[in-house]
């Protein structure tokens, strides 16, 4: 009987993770195909994004490729395999290394406080006054068009977001009996904020992640829009939409195609961060696991 409980608790949970979160289940279903779609990218895409056909161009679907081609003859449906690749790299990255140096930020702020929690905390109050699209402008306008400033702008953008997601956890989990314990026994700062805070940030933090990726996507597409992202002709959801605005009516599917890309891949990424959260939060968690 003692081996058949863990089978039956991962069945209740199986079953209460299918009944009450079925849309996140979708959604991360999809999600993986986006990822894995990107990753194949090379072999999946009928021919190379950046080659021109002229005599080609503003073919629709039923005549030529899975989803026409768009203004310079270029194949669209190989086009958004490889902008999604780029989107979920772009979002991926400078998602991680928002959350890294976020997560240090919030750490210091949080458990040392005093001064170095006055002056993170400012340092983030002045990248918040900053319109996010505004601020990435900014940047990528100094450092040029690129991936490299892009990641760089949204690193900026999003940092402040997570080191306050963590301080405000970390002045909870610094008032604990077990932190305090460990304080009086004369543990070092770095042995608790280690062992005792920082699995305290875990999951507010995958929660904050999964759901900034999306916000990543969209200000990536946003910048290339703007001819501020990917330099042409390097294949960008944004930039699609952007070189075929002018085609739009003559050739609608040169940008619904991408526009659909774009919105359903940022949908099911908020989706299955909604449900991540959910499985995360012990109050939530308990009221499905009935």
């Amino acid at each position: 009987m003692a081996e058949r409980r863990p089978r039956r608790s991962a069945r209740q949970a199986l079953r209460a993770l299918m009944r009450h979160h079925l849309t996140g289940v979708v959604a991360g279903a999809l999600l993986g195909l986006f990822v894995l779609a990107a990753l194949l990218a090379p072999w999946l895409a009928p021919s190379d994004p950046v080659d021109m056909e002229p005599m080609q161009r503003l073919q629709p679907p039923a005549e030529s490729g899975l989803m026409g081609t768009d203004i310079f003859g270029r194949d669209v449906w190989s086009r958004i395999l490889y902008g999604a690749r780029v989107s979920l790299l772009v979002g991926g990255v400078s998602v991680l290394l928002s959350a890294l140096i976020g997560t240090i930020l919030g750490l210091v702020s949080g458990y040392l406080r005093g001064w170095q929690d006055y002056l993170v905390m400012r340092v983030m109050d002045v990248l918040f006054s900053f319109p996010s699209i505004l601020l990435a402008i900014l940047i990528v306008s100094i450092n040029g068009a690129g991936f490299v400033s892009i990641m760089l702008a949204i690193v900026l953008v999003q940092t402040p977001i997570f080191a306050r997601v963590v301080r405000s956890t970390v002045l909870v989990a610094a008032r604990t009996d077990y932190v305090q314990a460990a304080q009086a026994a004369g543990a070092s700062t770095p042995r608790i904020l280690a062992r005792h805070v920082l699995p305290n940030v875990t999951a507010p933090m995958l929660v904050q992640a999964t759901l900034s990726i999306s916000g990543a996507v969209v200000l990536e597409a946003a910048l290339s829009y703007l001819g501020l992202g990917a330099v042409p002709p390097d294949p960008s959801l944004g930039s699609m939409l952007s070189e075929n605005r002018v085609a739009m009516e003559q050739a609608p599917w040169t940008v619904i195609f991408p526009g659909l890309a774009l919105g359903v891949l940022v949908l099911t990424i908020n989706l299955f961060g909604d449900t991540l959260r959910d499985l995360l939060d012990p109050r939530v968690r308990s009221a499905t696991s009935v």
